[in-house]
């Protein structure tokens, strides 16, 4: 397999341009369309709020290629207090932000591939510099999701996320 050439496709048999190495939810999986313009709803690019309740940021949940030296990102949404999000909007453009201590978070976005399902994983997220987006630290457990952060995936892995989110199941 060749990062460069791309890959054969184990699903349609065709060669496939690069292999992608992230992916990334455009909501949180509790965003509906019918929240748009609701009463205390908002869906921006990296913040979200839901009937002035329910409070989440985007972030990065980085899983390392052990036969790579790239990373695997998922770009995914968490839930925060209105307290902690609270603060990490006070900080969000501000240099001081890195030294916050991270916030305890619940994984909100639910990714293809995981079971059981990826909602509502404990995590801590951590604030990076201006301009990047936070990083997710999921709880040592025994999920799928969990295991993959701490321990990698292969390149063979990231191909088969590749396959199945090119090809979804009907």
């Amino acid at each position: 397999m060749s990062l460069d050439l791309g890959f054969l496709c184990s699903y349609c048999g065709k060669e496939h341009d690069g292999l992608p190495f992230s992916y990334g939810a455009v909501a949180p999986a509790y965003w509906n369309e019918g929240l748009e313009g609701g009463a205390g709803s908002v869906l921006g690019d990296e913040q979200c709020v839901i009937g002035g309740e329910h409070f989440f940021i985007r972030a990065r949940l980085i899983l390392p290629i052990v036969d790579s030296e790239s990373e695997f990102e998922w770009g995914v949404w968490v839930s925060l207090s209105e307290s902690s999000f609270a603060r990490a909007t006070e900080l969000w453009t501000s240099p001081e932000r890195v030294q916050e201590p991270p916030h305890f978070s619940w994984l909100s976005t639910e990714l293809p591939t995981y079971e059981p399902t990826t909602l509502n994983l404990k995590t801590k997220v951590h604030s990076q510099p201006v301009g990047v987006r936070p990083m997710v630290e999921l709880e040592p457990t025994d999920h799928p999701l969990a295991v993959e952060q701490r321990t990698g995936i292969t390149l063979t892995r990231v191909q088969a996320i590749a396959e199945l989110l090119l090809h979804p199941q009907q």
